[in-house]
């Protein structure tokens, strides 16, 4: 079927709501249609229910208003899940009242997280996928005719297997998901569109489960990102909890009660969000659940008290915004507009703290919780050839290589570099006959790939015996435009090789994702110093093996003296590159072997060049 023709929609699938959008020569739309034909805000609420009596499945705003009524067949935040093994968010479950349970991925004892509900288990993109076909319907319903195509937003610090899990999701969904744009910069290009000048911007987005801040460069109808940081597992979700945690501990201590029941998760989920709500547009909040038997918690929540409680998670925002102009080597004072996004940029103290940075008012004409999507719809409306006037520039938020003889990390692309991206690098094996080479993908800062993370495992099989150091092994890596990896390796005489798509069961929790970044700062001479001494140890197992190798060849024709003196080096080189942590003399004793057996390997070249001509 020719589907060239077909709309593009943009859908910005977010944590807390999602919204679709639509673009044409006029520019974008939010779709303000329901799947039945009536009018709304646009804004889906991202909830699905499921009615344990009859099976039948509610998105939305209806889902959202029975969730007390059914807390345990009620799933919310499921962005939060998307991605990730059940080891990555058993700190979460409990402020989950869903049961997420366990379960196997692809036969290979992986795990990954998933919702047991009425005795089934749903993954988090099956879920999504729910909240993406009632955004489907609705583009059907505003555009009269059937939509197969979309353009999906996720967070720029998503990594590999969150940035699948979506895609699966859209596939589930019935759509053909044609490109994984990030959302800082999908909201740069929602605000391009009125901008002719050159400009350096920063695009703030705190949305209800995830942060990131986004440089993005904006000259000549080119968005260029710069530089990209955030956290995964930061947001508006983490601020209702700071207020469900003290009337949790409050009520506990003036009652003695432990109000953690599902339902009442639900409930207290709910209320904080409206007190949170509450406290960006007015100074105070009361706070009053009746907690039976003639018992009553209540309180007034003041901003101020709100402000002192979600201080420390600003901050955390506040040195991810300095990170990033780090990155791109600006300067606040470079920096000529911030864009806010995501509905919990409308806290006064995160609007505070983003002028101070800067030093300027940011930008908040846009409705921060519709930019997202708008600028998918513009995205959406490039690649269907509608608007050809906007070229975007997208970068890789960490580093990804692969693991070397010893241990080492060997990077081929550096965090922050425009994708798409490729980089090939060539390698050979260190151990004579092998015919296996096994390619362990890393993703992450450090040095060593034992202080990295293991994207995935696969083999370089069939490779024809050679002698250590002889096959040449082109690994590949390619970034797509969806930040998607693919891996390929090539041995370059045999002409074999493999290749794969990075498809790992679950992704970085975001605390390892801080951990990689701080580590490689505080660790950069410890880290490169390992880094180099595990080469050099690499190298003398190589030369002296191949010293060895010419010895049993020619070694009858150099001077007694001289075969001595190179065998005693070999041993005193080996138990040197063994003993001692000692770089620097490791090279210079590596240095000076190899000055030593110039003539070694003069003499073998020559036995080997009258051994050619007689035979």
């Amino acid at each position: 079927m020719n589907r060239e023709n077909d709309p593009i929609i943009g859908i910005d699938l977010g944590t807390t709501n999602s919204l679709v959008a639509v673009a044409n020569e006029a520019g974008p739309v939010i779709i303000r249609r329901t799947p039945d034909g009536a009018e709304d805000s646009g804004v889906v609420p991202s909830f699905a229910a499921f009615d344990p009596a009859t099976g039948r499945i509610t998105i939305g705003a209806e889902a959202r208003a029975h969730a007390v009524e059914n807390p345990l067949t009620t799933v919310f935040s499921i962005k939060r899940l998307m991605g990730k093994g059940f080891a990555d968010v058993e700190h979460e479950l409990r402020f989950l009242p869903y049961r997420v349970v366990r379960r196997a991925a692809n036969g290979e004892g992986r795990d990954v997280a998933a919702i047991q509900i009425n005795g089934r288990q749903y993954t988090p993109p099956e879920i999504s996928a729910m909240i993406l076909r009632d955004l489907r319907a609705r583009a059907e319903v505003h555009l009269g005719r059937s939509v197969r195509r979309a353009v999906i937003t996720v967070p720029a610090y998503f990594d590999d297997a969150q940035r699948q899990a979506t895609r699966d999701a859209g596939r589930i969904a019935g759509l053909e998901v044609l490109r994984i744009v990030n959302e800082p910069t999908a909201a740069a290009l929602a605000y391009g569109l009125d901008r002719s000048e050159n400009a350096t911007l920063a695009v703030y987005d705190l949305g209800g489960g995830t942060f990131d801040v986004s440089i993005l460069g904006c000259h000549d109808d080119v968005l260029e990102v710069l530089s990209t940081h955030g956290d995964t597992h930061l947001g508006g979700d983490d601020f209702d909890r700071c207020i469900i945690q003290l009337v949790q501990n409050e009520v506990g201590r003036q009652f003695g009660l432990s109000i953690d029941s599902p339902a009442i998760k639900q409930q207290l989920r709910s209320f904080a969000e409206n007190v949170k709500i509450r406290l960006s547009e007015l100074g105070s909040a009361p706070i009053e659940i009746d907690l039976g038997q003639g018992r009553v918690y209540r309180r007034t929540l003041t901003r101020d008290e709100f402000e002192k409680m979600i201080a420390p998670l600003v901050e955390r925002t506040v040195d991810s915004f300095h990170q990033a102009l780090a990155d791109a080597s600006l300067r606040p004072r470079d920096i000529d507009q911030v864009v806010m996004v995501g509905g919990s940029t409308r806290i006064p103290l995160v609007r505070r703290r983003v002028a101070e940075v800067v030093g300027r008012e940011p930008y908040t004409a846009l409705n921060p919780e519709e930019v997202v999507a708008l600028g998918a719809a513009v995205q959406a409306s490039i690649l269907a050839g509608v608007n050809r006037d906007m070229l975007l520039m997208d970068v890789t938020p960490l580093s990804l290589g692969i693991e070397t003889l010893g241990g080492a990390m060997g990077k081929l692309i550096m965090r922050n570099a425009r994708i798409p991206a490729r980089a090939t690098e060539m390698f050979t094996t260190f151990v004579d006959g092998q015919t296996n080479i096994k390619i362990n993908v890393l993703q992450g800062e450090r040095e060593l790939a034992k202080d990295c993370r293991s994207l995935g495992v696969f083999e370089l099989k069939g490779i024809p015996p050679m002698p250590a150091g002889l096959p040449k092994v082109h690994v590949s890596f390619l970034i797509d435009q969806n930040g998607i990896l693919n891996v390929t390796a090539r041995e370059e005489r045999s002409g074999k090789q493999a290749s794969v798509q990075i498809l790992p069961s679950h992704g970085l929790t975001a605390e390892e994702v801080r951990r990689m970044e701080e580590e490689s700062y505080t660790f950069a001479r410890e880290d490169m110093t390992a880094h180099r001494l595990i080469d050099l140890r690499n190298q003398v197992a190589f030369d002296t093996h191949k010293a060895e190798q010419a010895l049993a060849k020619v070694g009858d024709l150099l001077e007694p003296d001289e075969r001595r003196r190179i065998e005693d080096s070999i041993r005193q080189l080996r138990r040197l590159a063994e003993e001692s942590d000692d770089a620097e003399r490791i090279f210079q004793d590596l240095d000076r072997f190899g000055k030593m057996t110039v003539h070694l390997a003069e003499v073998a070249i020559t036995a080997g060049l009258k051994e050619s001509r007689t035979g």
